[in-house]
């Protein structure tokens, strides 16, 4: 209370100076105003003429004051003055000049007609002067303080010199805590170059990036163009990342629109804004035909697919949503991420693993779900093929057992996430789900509920992939470790992956195995030494990149699809569907059977009992 009193105290001080200091501009504007017709001689002004000023005088304060009031010249914050306030300035000095006119001719005091001009002219100059003297003053005093307390400042280039890049330069410009100075601006419009942008030069276009941030000590590159595409970005930011300098950028168009552009909202250039393509797209309409009321189940809800799944569910609507996961911390974290953005959703998180029979079957019969997201899975490769046994039960017997559940329960549509290790694979990991994918397809003939599979490569940031290991690899100092100099992967962001595994539920008619399109693959090599200069940091000098040699179960490359699946097109060009490989069901399913029971053993080597069931498994040696 004693704090909020306080400060109402002060902004009526506030107030009452500035009342003050107008009722002083307004006497010294009128007078400026018939000195300067007079040719500066006080001896030549008639009499008459100040007369009618002292006499006016008090009604022209009334009328100015009254005007600044209209125009809400004492509720800004000049300490951010702008354009804005400077508009109202020049409404309110005019209206309250025009007052003054209108005044004296009704009451028949007239003045020489320049003597209105002239006062409207000096009123505007000292309101202006006042007001944004102080800005310039808190300006001012900003830097001095920064320089007194020794606070290091760090040089910046600003690329773009458009309405973002002007919101960054004002933020930067009139905080006292933003330790960042901006040196040169780059922009590809030659209209622009040479120019300045709130006093910092645009010394030119994209070719100057690597010259400018040399010869201007740049350490730090903010990459303001949030409108600019894909491919523009990737060519500007492959530049800028030569130059060892520390980059960040500004997250997108709609920031901009809504006016949320600042320094606190950059974010750090990640490795995807370097894979030269646009954003996946996906038909929000389909998904939420089929998601919208109905009851969801997630399994491995709090794993890096499966969240994210959670994540763009709850953001259509379904009528529950059912998490599921093993470990309780991801968990925890998923639920307390949706109970914030969505504090309507019916959210029930249940601990579980799927490998337990009793359990799956008491949360199937108590929530019965519409739609099961089968995300639980292990996938690490090379720790699968040191725990081959732990990689069946829980990949192979643990959806072999939902799927179960799901057929009992009549669940409607049932969606395993697979992966692109499943064809033609070389470790324990791939040969499991592609056991999944057969699963699927074998209950999918005999169940009314729609079993379909997706498959997709690696996703960039998910739990276990190279981007977390290569960041803490840079933070520790090095060296980055790369298994072979030619290995390449399929790369998707885990929003994207997601967004595409949504809808190809949506085009789910039963026993289909979607492939998404992952675009063109990456070299493991690339995308460590990209990595390494987005860290501000220069290849083989500061981090070392060491070859370690394929890992166990591991690839060169990856495939989408084996050679007898063949291809069909969906409605989005970046799913297709594998048509489905005839298999001996009754053989399969026996195989099933003694595959359970010979796991519950622990035999020293599953793998050629795998290779069994999985003729196109070849295990790569050591």
């Amino acid at each position: 209370m004693k704090k909020n009193t306080y400060f109402l105290k002060v902004s009526v001080s506030r107030v009452i100076a500035l009342i003050l200091i107008d009722i002083m501009t307004v006497i010294v504007s009128s007078f400026a105003a018939l000195y300067l017709r007079f040719e500066f001689s006080f001896n030549e002004i008639p009499i008459d003429y100040l007369n009618r000023y002292r006499y006016f005088l008090p009604y022209t304060i009334a009328i100015t004051l009254f005007f600044f009031l209209i125009w809400r010249l004492y509720k800004s914050v000049w300490r951010y003055a702008s354009a804005t306030e400077m508009i109202n300035i020049a409404f309110a000095t005019s209206c309250a000049a025009l007052g003054q006119f209108v005044m004296c001719h009704v009451l028949d005091w007239k003045m020489p007609r320049s003597y209105y001009v002239l006062y409207w002219f000096f009123l505007f100059a000292m309101t202006c002067g006042i007001r944004f003297g102080y800005r310039i003053l808190c300006t001012l005093n900003s830097k001095r303080t920064s320089i007194l307390e020794g606070r290091s400042r760090i040089n910046v280039m600003v690329i773009g010199a458009g309405a973002a890049a002007n919101m960054i330069l004002k933020e930067i410009e009139l905080s006292q805590y933003i330790n960042l100075r901006v040196k040169c601006i780059i922009d590809d419009q030659p209209g622009c170059h040479g120019k300045i942008l709130r006093g910092i030069p645009i010394v030119g276009g994209r070719d100057r990036i690597l010259e400018a941030a040399a010869e201007y000590g740049i350490d730090e590159i903010i990459f303001a163009i949030p409108s600019a595409n894909q491919q523009v970005r990737k060519e500007i930011l492959d530049i800028c990342k030569e130059t060892g300098c520390k980059l960040r950028a500004i997250p997108g168009t709609y920031q901009l629109i809504n006016g949320e552009v600042s320094v606190s909202k950059l974010k750090e250039v990640e490795i995807e804004d370097l894979l030269g393509r646009e954003p996946i797209r996906t038909n929000i309409e389909e998904v939420m035909d089929y998601v919208s009321g109905k009851v969801v189940m997630v399994t491995g809800g709090g794993g890096s697919i499966g969240s994210e799944l959670c994540r763009q569910i709850a953001g259509h609507r379904p009528r529950q949503m059912i998490i599921l996961d093993i470990y309780e911390n991801n968990a925890y974290d998923i639920q307390q991420e949706l109970v914030r953005k969505y504090p309507k959703l019916d959210l029930v998180v249940l601990i579980a693993s799927v490998r337990n029979t009793n359990r799956i079957e008491q949360i199937f019969s108590a929530y019965h779900p519409d739609i099961v997201y089968h995300a639980a899975a292990h996938k690490h490769v090379p720790l699968m093929e040191v725990s081959p046994n732990e990689a069946v039960k829980n990949n192979v017997l643990g959806t072999w057992k939902v799927v179960q559940a799901a057929d009992k329960w009549k669940v409607k549509r049932f969606v395993m996430i697979s992966t692109d290790k499943a064809v033609n694979p070389t470790n324990i990991m791939g040969a499991t789900k592609r056991i999944c994918e057969m699963i699927i397809q074998t209950y999918d003939k005999h169940s009314d509920t729609e079993f379909v599979a997706v498959r997709f490569g690696n996703v960039l940031g998910s739990n276990g992939s190279v981007i977390p290991l290569f960041k803490k690899q840079i933070a520790e100092g090095g060296p980055v470790t790369v298994t072979d100099p030619n290995i390449i992967r399929y790369f998707m962001t885990i929003p994207e992956a997601v967004s595409l595994v949504l809808q190809a539920g949506a085009y789910a008619k039963g026993g289909e195995i979607f492939v998404l399109d992952m675009g063109e693959p990456v070299r493991i090599l690339d995308l460590a030494q990209n990595l390494i200069k987005l860290s501000g940091y220069r290849v083989g000098e500061d981090i070392e990149i060491k070859f370690t040699g394929l890992r166990p179960g591991e690839k060169l490359y990856e495939e989408m699809l084996m050679a007898e699946e063949g291809m069909q097109e969906t409605a989005n060009k970046m799913i297709h569907i594998g048509q489905p490989i005839q298999l001996n069901e009754e053989k399969f399913l026996k195989q099933l059977e003694e595959l359970k029971e010979y796991v519950e053993q622990e035999p020293d080597d599953i793998r050629e009992y795998i290779k069994r069931i999985v003729p196109t498994y070849v295990p790569k040696e050591g």
